[in-house]
């Protein structure tokens, strides 16, 4: 396998073949279900190709509440078999297909009137049920108002009356959906970000393939395929207008804004879920952190940048503090982020109500449309996707394979975490830095350590966050797919929500570090730290407006790193 296959090189090599050779399966949208798409083809042994127009996760699967999870909520609207497919993807993901990147955590539900107990313990006894020995402890503990309080200090003592605990499943989602990628790219998928599709290739009354632009080039390319797998998620209505009208379903865009607080804030042993008026609200224990989030609003303005308001922090501040002693506040904010969940539109207005399962069509012959759905079940709508293209390849097609096929890092990857302390000895590195890069990039921290001992400065950790090391920086443009220093900051590192700068003084140190990788001169890298540092701008800006209007016309303030990339993803 090609132990590169996201550098440069191999982008510009995959274009190349892109523009002359005909695929069998072309996939659009480098979010987690097109990239699980690309993999579920690839390992049929089809000749695929995977385009993303901006980068791998730039959208929705960069921006969810990161927790591999059956869906609690569920459960009330009597969706037994959404929770049973979950919660049996979590423990796939858990415990064979990436558990260097995601891990069981334990959360308490806070119960606070008398009859809660009955209600919530039988809602999450029937979930403990359901993923019995699926990947985490089946072990639901109903806590007293005592040990809830033991378990959760800040919790507020006048509102708990006791607890149910139980565990969920955690991801990285950015960096699940990049090593997704990743994998199909090994397995010999076309894959390039920054790649828009612009229009569809027709003969007759089928499509044949697509017109693209290569953002970082400007050149425009054709690429044919016989089948193609439209994978943009809340892209879905706009790329079913480049063929001519409505598809067999539409698909609504519901913002979920999340906040980032210092985990010295809260004091907890478990994450915390509680419900809201609207759904569900999470304090996600995340390294030194906890994100807290979501809300669950109608969105219809920019799509590639939805803003977080003023009013959206203050609902999941709001709604946090019902259940601390010590409120947090504005100022206790380091991180926000607003992502935009693809539903299926139904009868209903209310976009908590829309479906959260998926569908698939095929409104033009060569075409397949798949959208809806929930993080957790990415493979599974990825196998359902290829399932109905392969039909119009009138060939026989292998069966799906992919909850057999480990992504990369995954394999060895137990044996390495056994063998940390021996791992930091040749290194060199702190154990608590291997197993900071155990969790990142599993079995492939052998590659980081290999760039470390040829350049011993890599192993330094970044002066403005020191979380991460140099060598991630650099090895997120080498390997991994990174175009731009946004692309580093916000989704191959975490850094743009995890210190209170938001990476603006980060900026200029990881722009020299990845600047050699991508052939940047000075003119480039000063351009790239502008675009970087008016995005932060923006996006503060933005989360200071009353409104959605307002909020996404401060956040439109700042142009788009990629050439041309407004418009559809």
């Amino acid at each position: 396998m090609n132990s590169q296959p996201l550098s440069p090189a191999a982008r510009n090599a995959a274009l190349a073949r892109l523009s002359s050779e005909e695929l069998d399966v072309l996939v659009i949208g480098g979010g987690v279900v097109g990239a699980g798409a690309a993999l579920d083809a690839v390992t049929r042994g089809l000749k695929v190709g995977l385009v993303e127009a901006r980068d791998y996760a730039s959208g929705t699967s960069s921006r969810s509440s990161k927790l591999f999870h059956g869906g609690l909520r569920y459960l009330e609207q009597l969706n037994f078999g959404l929770v049973f497919e979950a919660l049996r993807e979590r423990a796939l993901v858990l415990n064979t297909l990436c558990p260097h990147l995601a891990r069981p955590v334990p959360f308490i539900y806070p119960l606070e009137k008398p009859i809660d107990r009955g209600y919530v313990g039988l809602g999450v006894g029937v979930y403990d049920v359901m993923g019995a020995g699926r990947g985490v402890p089946s072990h639901m503990k109903h806590l007293s108002r005592k040990k809830t309080m033991e378990s959760f200090p800040s919790g507020k003592l006048s509102t708990i009356r006791g607890a149910v605990r139980f565990y969920e499943g955690q991801v990285d989602d950015a960096r699940h959906t990049m090593m997704l990628a990743r994998t199909a790219a090994e397995y010999g998928a076309l894959c390039a970000n920054s790649t828009r599709v612009t229009g569809f290739l027709r003969e007759a009354d089928r499509v044949v393939g697509v017109v693209a632009k290569d953002l970082e080039s400007g050149a425009e390319i054709r690429i044919r395929a016989r089948e193609v797998i439209n994978a943009a998620g809340v892209w879905t209505d706009e790329i079913q207008r480049m063929v001519g009208g409505r598809g067999q379903f539409q698909v609504r865009a519901s913002k979920g804004i999340h906040i980032v607080v210092p985990r010295n804030r809260i004091n907890s042993a478990t994450g915390i879920i509680t419900r809201t008026e609207k759904s569900l609200l999470f304090i996600i224990p995340w390294g030194s952190h906890w994100i807290i989030g979501t809300t669950d609003t109608d969105w219809n303005l920019d799509l590639a940048h939805p803003a977080a308001s003023s009013t959206d922090i203050d609902y999941v501040l709001d709604h946090a503090n019902r259940l601390l002693a010590d409120p947090i506040t504005r100022e206790d904010v380091v991180g926000v982020y607003a992502g935009l969940r693809p539903l299926l539109a139904g009868e209903s207005d209310s976009t908590s109500k829309l479906s959260r399962e998926h569908a698939v069509s095929s409104p033009v012959r060569g075409l397949t449309m798949i959208a809806g759905g929930k993080y957790t079940t990415y493979r599974v709508m990825a196998k359902d996707a290829v399932d109905s293209a392969v039909h119009g390849l009138e060939q026989v097609v292998p069966a799906s394979c992919t909850e057999r096929v480990l992504l990369a890092g995954a394999d060895g990857y137990r044996g390495d975490w056994n063998a940390r302390h021996l791992i930091a000895e040749r290194s060199g590195l702190h154990v608590s830095k291997i197993e900071h890069l155990l969790g990142r990039y599993g079995s492939l921290v052998s590659e980081l350590l290999d760039l470390v001992a040829e350049r011993p400065e890599l192993g330094e950790p970044l002066a403005s966050a020191p979380e991460y090391l140099r060598v991630e920086a650099y090895y997120a443009a080498s390997h991994e797919g990174a175009l731009h220093l946004e692309d580093v900051l916000t989704r191959r590192t975490r850094i743009s929500i995890e210190v209170p700068d938001r990476g603006e003084a980060a900026a200029a140190e990881v722009a020299e570090l990845i600047a050699p990788v991508l052939g940047w001169g000075e003119d480039h890298v000063a351009r790239e730290i502008e675009h970087y540092r008016a995005r932060i701008k923006a996006e503060r800006d933005s989360q200071t407006k009353p409104d959605d209007d307002t909020a996404d016309a401060a956040r439109l303030g700042a142009p788009d790193v990629r050439v041309g990339a407004r418009g559809t993803d």
